[in-house]
């Protein structure tokens, strides 16, 4: 026989109450998060990265976008499922998205930006004119 969990870490409200209001939330539609996924950007010497946590998609879920100086970056999924006994038929839909846009900075080559999705991540690379490249200097500012 196995023991329950009644408290997770970081809640004061016991999970029992999760589990009584459960299909209320799923009903409705508040069990499931709606946020936007996490995204990282980091400024390399020769480029820039950006990476974006969507575990669970496929690469052909995205769409990656440049137009002007704004680079824009969406996701739709769209699951059906259906289950069928004797005595019932269930069906159910999901449908999940979003977006995302970023200004880019006049230093990116934007034909030559690439993209690629492994392991829930999917990573942006922008690169960066020469000029950007050897302009880019460090300085340190003291805290007064």
């Amino acid at each position: 026989m196995s023991t329950r969990e009644l408290t997770r870490r970081g809640q004061s409200f016991p999970a029992l109450f999760d589990d009584f209001f459960r299909p209320w939330n799923e009903w409705f539609g508040m069990g499931k998060s709606l946020t936007t996924p996490a995204v990282n950007i980091i400024d390399n010497k020769s480029h820039y990265e950006v990476s974006v946590g969507a575990p669970g998609m496929k690469k052909n879920d995205f769409n990656i976008d440049v137009e002007g100086n704004m680079l824009t970056i969406s996701c739709e999924k769209e699951e059906k499922k259906e289950e069928k006994d004797e005595r019932y038929t269930r069906k159910e839909y999901n449908y999940s998205s979003f977006s995302r846009s970023f200004t880019l900075p006049e230093e990116v080559i934007k034909d030559k930006i690439e993209a690629a999705y492994e392991d829930g991540v999917l990573r942006i690379k922008l690169p960066k004119t020469e000029e950007a490249k050897k302009a880019t200097s460090s300085k340190h500012i003291t805290v007064k």
